[in-house]
């Protein structure tokens, strides 16, 4: 059975949706009964879900990191690029922090020194990048840090020193005891518990 498609359309008062003629007045009578027009978006929402309508998609959002209060769809990109509180990493040591902190820490952390192994010089990890780019190898007296590096720390390079082999002897030593101790307190209070409570 084919529909005739010149049957007359008229527009619902209620949702402005276009609905044929011969069911207009029963389609009036549900959509102002069961259906609510968002005031903020426009949508037609079931009266009884409006409320709900409203707090999942309109309502202001708190951002968990400032706790700054905004429009729901601008959040991801709040947490994302304008957030003080988001999480950022040093470009000298890669720790992170949260951005609103990053210039202080960086100001520091920049100022601190490396040995260049190409010319022996001790430079500030912020004019690394400058210096790796222009180093040509050969140690100049009128470029470089403050101090002159010494004879051992060239021939070692960037090594870190190792901490003297005895404090490590000590340390294993100190835990030996102190295990030790533990493990007769223990004995020891449990045979207290054993004969009885000491009055």
């Amino acid at each position: 059975m084919a529909v005739a498609s010149d049957e007359t359309t008229r527009i619902c008062n209620h949702c402005d949706r276009a609905i044929p003629s011969s069911n207009i007045d029963l389609h009036y009578a549900h959509c102002s009964r069961n259906l609510e027009k968002c005031k903020v978006c426009g949508d037609m929402v079931p009266k009884k879900h409006a409320e709900e309508h409203f707090l999942n998609t309109h309502a202001p959002v708190t951002c968990s990191l400032c706790s700054e209060t905004m429009e729901r769809e601008i959040l991801p990109i709040h947490k994302g690029e304008n957030c003080p509180q988001r999480i950022v990493t040093c470009e000298f040591c890669e720790f992170p922090l949260p951005v609103i902190d990053l210039a202080e820490h960086q100001e520091v952390c920049g100022n601190r020194t490396e040995l260049c192994h190409l010319c022996n010089r001790y430079v500030r990890l912020r004019e690394r990048y400058n210096h790796e780019s222009r180093c040509n190898g050969i140690p100049e007296d009128h470029v470089g840090s403050s101090r002159n590096v010494r004879p051992v720390e060239r021939e070692q390079g960037a090594r870190r020193r190792q901490p003297p082999e005895y404090s490590r002897k000590r340390l294993l030593f100190t835990v030996a005891i102190a295990g030790i101790a533990v493990l007769l307190g223990s004995l020891f209070f449990q045979k207290t518990m054993e004969t009885g409570p000491v009055v």
